[in-house]
């Protein structure tokens, strides 16, 4: 059982593992923190995602095979928005794992997990389309980079809990585990893309 982890850190995990995660839950709390579990302990958590267990081979497939079918689309929103292709392939791999039609319990949508306001704010009229969702999450995060003066932790955090929780907690990572973990996972990934 795995509790308050992303479902990619979760997939990573279990490199040796025979099987892969099966359902995931998700929870936001007053404080707005947010918590992923396959174990619900209360009927707020709702269901975000429902699996079949699966090999690993077989989900990591999946998961390579998406990369790389959404990867052009990457490459032309990170030359357009001049923001390092790598460190939108770390976010993407964290926020839907690749899956174009992921939609989270909070109402964020596809490859890079909009909501309906960023979307608007950042040009896509259609969240489920992956080029317009990859483009406007992409001019997002340079926005945010920009904000944040090339802090990437900052940025990546603002990313996760938004630019006004970081800004509340004077620039720095807000003190919420899901957050905490988020932009350790993405910058990690950020940093073995660059090795």
């Amino acid at each position: 059982m795995f509790k308050f982890l992303t479902l990619p850190f979760c997939l990573l995990s279990l490199v040796n593992a025979a099987t892969v995660c099966a359902d995931v839950y998700k929870y936001t709390g007053p404080d707005g923190q947010v918590y992923y579990t396959d174990a619900p302990r209360h009927k707020k958590y709702k269901l975000i995602i429902r699996t079949k267990p699966k090999s690993y081979p077989i989900a990591f497939k999946s998961l390579a095979k998406n990369k790389k079918k959404y990867t052009p689309i990457i490459l032309a929103a990170a030359a357009k928005h001049e923001v390092d292709p790598k460190l939108i392939h770390a976010v993407i791999q964290s926020e839907s794992a690749y899956d174009a039609k992921a939609v989270s319990s909070a109402g964020a949508v596809g490859l890079m997990q909009l909501m309906p306001a960023t979307a608007k704010q950042y040009g896509a009229n259609s969240r489920t389309d992956p080029k317009q969702n990859v483009f406007a999450g992409t001019r997002y995060l340079k926005h945010l980079i920009g904000l944040f003066k090339g802090d990437l932790s900052l940025a990546v955090a603002a990313y996760n809990a938004g630019e006004n929780a970081v800004k509340k907690y004077k620039n720095k990572i807000p003190p919420y585990p899901e957050t905490q973990k988020y932009v350790k996972q993405v910058l990690r990934l950020y940093k073995q893309s660059l090795s």
